[in-house]
């Protein structure tokens, strides 16, 4: 399910969200390409519902969710389905100031509502990458993050 959910958000992202930010699609429409894109009805209802969760929380507060200093624990459940590199990754772009702890726990909803095993750093670096995206006011890290994953060509790193 990963594989094909994820694959249908990234196709998604690079074919309707990325190119045209400020034009909303008709779900409709947008659902009959990606049948005939050879996603099945399952996998796009339920990227939808990821992104359906996703903007409910377009308009986070900042809330301080730790004290300066504090190390976030992962669940048992997060340390199962997302693997070493990519929790490091998460924690190393906290410390550089790319996400916060509230955008960091975002991510981590997200990373679970993909509802897979082995959740992987370019997993990871795809939902950080939408995450910010979708959040008013982190265009400086949501551009550090695109540079990461384009290539000099314009193409998406996979």
């Amino acid at each position: 399910m990963k594989e094909n959910v994820l694959d249908l958000l990234m196709y998604l992202f690079e074919n309707y969200i990325y190119d045209e930010p400020e034009s909303e699609p008709d779900r409709d429409s947008l659902s009959e390409s990606l049948e005939q894109a050879g996603f099945s009805t399952g996998e796009i209802d339920r990227a939808f519902r990821w992104l359906d969760g996703l903007a409910e929380q377009r308009q986070l507060e900042d809330v301080q969710l730790q004290p300066a200093g504090s190390i976030r624990l992962f669940s048992p459940e997060e340390t199962r389905r997302i693997d070493v590199d990519a929790r490091g990754f998460l924690i190393d772009l906290e410390h550089a100031g790319v996400l916060d702890a509230t955008r960091r726990e975002l991510v981590l909803d997200r990373l679970m509502a993909l509802d897979a095993d082995g959740i992987g750093l370019e997993d990871l670096k795809w939902v950080v990458l939408m995450v910010l995206f979708n959040q008013p006011g982190q265009e400086a890290n949501y551009a550090w993050m695109e540079d990461m994953m384009f290539e000099e060509d314009g193409q998406y790193r996979h």
